[in-house]
């Protein structure tokens, strides 16, 4: 393994598509793949990455893999069942890691749309600090509501949209796992877990076309997307 090449990346496509009516998400067409294929185009692309490891349903195992192989994947390492819950099935693909990498990268499946550069520089920031994730500022004032009553009004300059790829060096995730498991903790984001040790996470400057593909109108407004970052080449 190139010394350059440190970084694991779990991919999480473990969702059941209640929004997608019935339909896998990452399995959808977008460009000239699918949802799935892009992203790991995207890692695939990037030098630090040595190996994606992809979390799923083992009814979508095949077709990943077939889009795996189609898209010249040649970073993919395996691909594991999910559990009920997103931290649970972070933990699933945990247990596949190869022993020589040092940082962990934990990305949405269905975010096709992130810049192999923003990958490289999450990487590099998480490598100084500990942890980073991507995110970009939030556009509209943000409120705080109880009992459909507003009762207070957050710092714009301070709010974030937090996206993906997460990462985090390799033994503080372990620790953060451990501590999570051993007071029953279970979060819906990666950097909850290394707050949870009372460890800060830097966040570093994404792109607002990192969208993640929720409901059926998604996908259009990212083939827009991908569309203009082809004209913009």
């Amino acid at each position: 393994m190139s010394q350059t090449q440190d970084t694991s990346v779990i991919l999480v496509c473990a969702g059941n598509a209640t929004r997608m009516q019935g339909k896998n998400k990452i399995l959808l067409p977008l460009g000239d793949t699918n949802v799935i294929g892009m992203s790991m185009r995207a890692f695939e692309a990037c030098p630090r990455v040595a190996e994606i490891i992809v979390v799923a349903r083992p009814a979508d195992h095949d077709a990943i893999r077939e889009t795996a192989e189609q898209c010249g994947i040649t970073k993919f390492h395996a691909i594991v069942a999910g559990g009920s819950t997103r931290q649970e099935s972070v933990m699933c693909g945990l247990r596949a890691l190869s022993k020589g990498t040092t940082m962990i990268a934990v990305h949405d499946g269905a975010r096709p749309l992130v810049k192999t550069e923003q990958i490289a520089q999450v990487i590099q920031d998480a490598s100084v600090f500990g942890g980073a994730t991507l995110g970009v500022p939030v556009k509209d004032t943000i409120k705080v509501v109880n009992d459909r009553l507003i009762v207070d009004t957050p710092y714009r300059p301070h709010l974030y949209i937090t996206q993906t790829p997460q990462v985090f060096k390799r033994q503080l995730y372990f620790e953060a796992v451990t501590f999570a498991e051993e007071h029953a903790l279970d979060f819906t984001d990666d950097c909850q877990l290394i707050e949870a040790i009372n460890c800060k996470v830097y966040m570093t400057e994404g792109d607002y076309i990192n969208i993640k593909i929720t409901t059926p109108e998604d996908i259009a407004i990212a083939e827009i997307l991908l569309a203009r970052q082809k004209e913009e080449a």
